[in-house]
């Protein structure tokens, strides 16, 4: 007989069943932690004097580097303390054209004609490094470095305007990148985004046929590019919407452009991360149109698992802002486009 007041056993049993089903839909909170990196405190390796914007940074096959894109339109070579800084590569302009090599305006008003190398990315296998240069179009320079050769300005009979990220497909020696805008040039970068402009492309340098090709268009302000770990899709950062896509190369999905995940800030360059995943750059975060206080802590960079999932965040001082994050054994290099130095976080 069963007491008063008391549960049955079935009644116990079903309890049981119950709360073990509302454990199991609660999120693990190891799961949802995302680890936060501060970058306050990061090494600083300055810029000859003068100029600015590592925009994106490059290491070549023998480990030796960085190599950083720079305002006056040069892409230079880090040799250690005893040597600095040295030219590695530039546009033939450069040379040819007095106000590149000594300045006698801002580089905004100069970059159109010296050059303005953005994305960097090197062929291991070759020694090549292929610069995404914002105005002159998609460079190659080989592992010797000097005056860079033009490989394309154009594709599907539209110049390009706004060359911007890039990467290689080591396997292949294929080059993806993008031309962030048919309408707007660096210059007037803010416009593609006050505008809503979506005319930007997704675009392959064919290592074989030497051809260009465009894989996407129609494209919201795309910006950084990078291989997937296996060369089955490349990933987009689009600046606006704050967003990062998959455009599949290969199997059931190959042409298909879909959402990888939604980011906290306006995104710059993407790279692997050695882990399966990728480090974001945030040029700025997203705004907050309701908020009443300033934010916590200010974001300038995330790192993506391979599904996309945010596991890690990097913070830094309010002001700065970053273009790329590059990892390179365990220690990461960060450059801004508006600095003149590189950032060093171990």
């Amino acid at each position: 007989m069963r007491r008063r007041g008391g549960f049955s056993s079935t009644w116990l049993q079903l309890l049981v069943g119950f709360l073990a089903i509302a454990v199991s839909l609660v999120p693990s909170c190891a799961a949802a932690e995302i680890k936060t990196r501060p970058t306050e405190w990061s090494f600083r390796l300055l810029l000859p004097s003068g100029v600015t914007g590592a925009e994106s940074l490059a290491f070549d096959a023998r480990g030796q580097g960085p190599y950083a894109g720079v305002s006056d339109g040069r892409v230079l070579r880090w040799g250690g303390s005893a040597v600095g800084w040295t030219t590695f590569a530039h546009h033939a302009s450069y040379r040819k054209l007095a106000m590149c090599t000594v300045p006698v305006a801002p580089s905004e008003q100069t970059e159109s004609l010296c050059g303005r190398p953005l994305g960097l990315a090197f062929h291991r296998k070759s020694g090549d490094l292929y610069i995404a240069d914002a105005y002159k179009g998609l460079l190659r320079v080989s592992a010797d470095g000097g005056e860079a050769e033009v490989l394309a300005t154009g594709a599907g009979g539209v110049p390009f305007n706004f060359v911007n990220g890039i990467d290689v497909d080591q396997a292949t020696g294929d080059v993806y990148f993008t031309d962030s805008s048919v309408n707007y040039p660096r210059r007037f970068n803010t416009e593609i985004m006050m505008n809503a402009d979506a005319t930007g492309r997704l675009l392959k340098y064919d290592a074989k046929t030497k051809q260009v090709t465009v894989l996407k268009d129609g494209l919201p302000y795309p910006n950084g590019v990078a291989v997937s770990y296996d060369g089955t899709y490349v990933v987009v950062a689009h600046t606006v919407p704050c967003q990062a896509h998959k455009y599949y190369l290969q199997g059931t999905k190959a042409g298909r452009y879909e959402l990888l995940a939604d980011l906290p800030g306006y995104p710059d360059n993407v790279r692997r991360d050695g882990k399966g995943g990728y480090w974001v750059a945030l040029n700025q975060e997203k705004g907050r149109p309701n908020a009443t206080t300033a934010p916590v802590k200010h974001l300038v960079g995330v790192r993506l698992d391979g599904n996309g999932v945010e596991v890690e965040e990097l913070t830094a001082a309010k002001g700065v802002t970053l273009s790329e994050v590059t990892e390179r054994n365990g220690t990461l290099w960060l450059g801004s486009v508006e600095l003149d130095y590189i950032g060093i976080v171990s």
